[in-house]
């Protein structure tokens, strides 16, 4: 019997994570969350998780795969906004909090993970990030900065890795129809639907198709790539 292929989706409880789990395991692979809580359906396999804590990472590695299998496919989808609050205005906790689990999650996760993925010559990074990390969001400074620098990494990583037969990519969300949008103002929200030439929100499932293409053999030539999901907003 062949060994289950995994895909571990950090924050893969509900909203976006959770329909990226599901996407992929209708592409046969076996999901397994690392998150603060448990997945919503009860069903699925899940770990608990803190991103911004490496040992955290280091157990959860080191436990999926004695548990359930090679990992072959990390979507790295934790994270959070923070209220909606202009640079004067974020304490430093705030700003530290935000970078910890956008950034620094994503960081510890991926090299970790690559570890573990490269001696056996096959991978799948996925790295969620934001258009806010290419444009600068108002009042979302730390946000933005966070993803920004997501979408620096991957690029940084996606190129170490070329070769190795593990590829890092990253999504570019506008704003997603989400329980994340409840942390921002009404104001900061409406004003993402106006800059969409669509006039909408995106759904998760339409994220989570793109992350199965990324996540998949099907994408063999796009590493260290930013593929931006922004109902036309993104023009460069």
């Amino acid at each position: 019997m062949a060994a289950r292929r995994i895909a571990v989706v950090t924050g893969g409880a509900k909203g976006i994570g959770r329909a990226v789990a599901d996407r992929l395991e209708r592409d046969g692979l076996s999901p397994v969350v690392w998150d603060l809580v448990g997945p919503e359906t009860g069903t699925r396999a899940y770990i608990p998780c803190d991103v911004a804590n490496e040992a955290d990472i280091v157990a959860a590695a080191a436990e999926t795969e004695a548990r359930h299998g090679p990992i072959v496919v990390l979507v790295n989808n934790a994270g959070l906004t923070g209220p909606s609050t202009s640079v004067a205005e974020t304490p430093l906790e705030q700003w530290q909090k935000i970078q910890a689990v956008n950034l620094t999650g994503t960081f510890l996760c991926s090299r970790i993970v690559a570890a573990a993925m490269r001696p056996r010559g096959f991978g799948r990074i996925v790295n969620i990030a934001s258009l806010a990390g290419k444009e600068g969001t108002p009042t979302l400074a730390a946000y933005s900065a966070a993803k920004a620098g997501v979408i620096a990494l991957t690029k940084a990583h996606g190129k170490e890795l070329a070769g190795t037969g593990v590829l890092v990519n990253t999504v570019a969300p506008a704003a997603i129809e989400t329980d994340l949008l409840q942390q921002m103002s009404e104001q900061t929200v409406a004003t993402m639907v106006a800059k969409s030439p669509l006039g909408r929100l995106g759904t998760v499932d339409e994220v989570a198709e793109l992350v199965a293409w990324l996540a998949s053999e099907r994408c063999s030539f796009s590493t260290g790539a930013v593929f931006d999901l922004s109902g036309g907003r993104a023009t460069y």
